[in-house]
């Protein structure tokens, strides 16, 4: 383990026992035909992920001191969105994996038509959260993260990059085409888990331009860390299959770049989210530490 991912197991720990609790009372399985939903709504959500992305809400929202449980159920929010998608992400008609967290996928563990369901029904949980009073007693505010959530879920945003991502299996895409596609497909997640904090805070613009600085390059530096991971990870490790976008013959950064080249514009990426954070003091270490994970991590 480096010396950057034992500083922020704790976090990482405690994050994730924080929304498996949570998880775990807001899907209580009811006692009807909707049973079956809910058991693969928890296949889905609990036990397992890097829960990066509530870390990122926590952290953000630490710098400007948004109390704890509004800052997690902001963080629930984006992770039942980031679940949702996964979900649909390993059906057949998309990516078609078996594996994922290391146990059975939620279409392999029931069927397809469940893991539909399944991820529509989290993805609307999501939004029940943010426009909750309990998330915060501004309206404005809850207004504006259901707004931002929105926008970086949908076609100007994650699934807009997953359908490049289709498109991908059939052009050659080149770096500028998959740099775009991934700031959609993970980036556009990653940055609104930064920029929550600050929605939650009621931070002035030039505030929020640094925290999206951070963001943005450190969501292409966790893809770039990913398909690293695609070509040397161990299977154990990650939790999933690996090496299918080769297979598949996808451009990736790594096939674009080749592994040192990729692995040193990680680098130069995670320096240059972390100068973002300049003007932050230590209130901003947990944020500089994920940083250091994401091209680390081993999964």
């Amino acid at each position: 383990m480096s010396p950057v991912t034992d500083r922020l197991k704790p976090a990482l720990d405690a994050i994730g026992e924080a929304v498996d609790a949570r998880f775990d009372r807001l899907l209580g399985v009811p006692e009807d035909a909707r049973a079956p939903l809910y058991k693969a709504m928890r296949h889905a959500v609990l036990g397992g992920g890097k829960r990066m992305r509530p870390l990122l809400v926590v952290a953000s929202c630490d710098l400007f001191n948004v109390d704890r449980e509004r800052a997690l159920r902001v963080a629930l929010a984006i992770e039942a969105v980031h679940c949702y998608s996964l979900v649909h992400d390993d059906l057949p008609c998309m990516d078609d994996d078996d594996m994922r967290r290391g146990k059975p996928t939620v279409h392999k563990a029931y069927d397809e038509a469940t893991a539909v369901l399944t991820g529509d029904s989290l993805f609307a949980v999501a939004f029940e959260l943010l426009a909750d009073e309990a998330t915060h007693e501004d309206p404005f505010v809850r207004s504006e993260l259901v707004l931002e959530l929105a926008r970086a879920s949908g076609p100007a945003g994650m699934a807009g990059g997953q359908m490049m991502d289709i498109a991908a299996e059939k052009s050659r895409f080149d770096l500028p085409t998959t740099t775009r596609l991934q700031q959609l497909k993970t980036g556009a997640l990653i940055g609104y888990s930064v920029e929550a904090g600050a929605i939650m805070g009621k931070v002035g613009a030039a505030t929020r331009l640094k925290l999206k600085g951070y963001a943005r390059d450190l969501g292409l530096a966790f893809q770039i860390a990913d398909d690293l991971l695609d070509v040397e990870g161990d299977p154990e490790a990650t939790g999933k299959a690996l090496r299918k976008d080769a297979g598949a013959g996808k451009s990736t950064f790594v096939s674009l770049l080749g592994v040192e080249r990729a692995r040193s514009q990680a680098e130069l990426l995670i320096d240059q989210a972390i100068n973002h954070l300049q003007g932050f003091g230590a209130e901003a270490d947990l944020l500089r530490a994920i940083a250091r994970f994401a091209i680390e991590r081993d999964h």
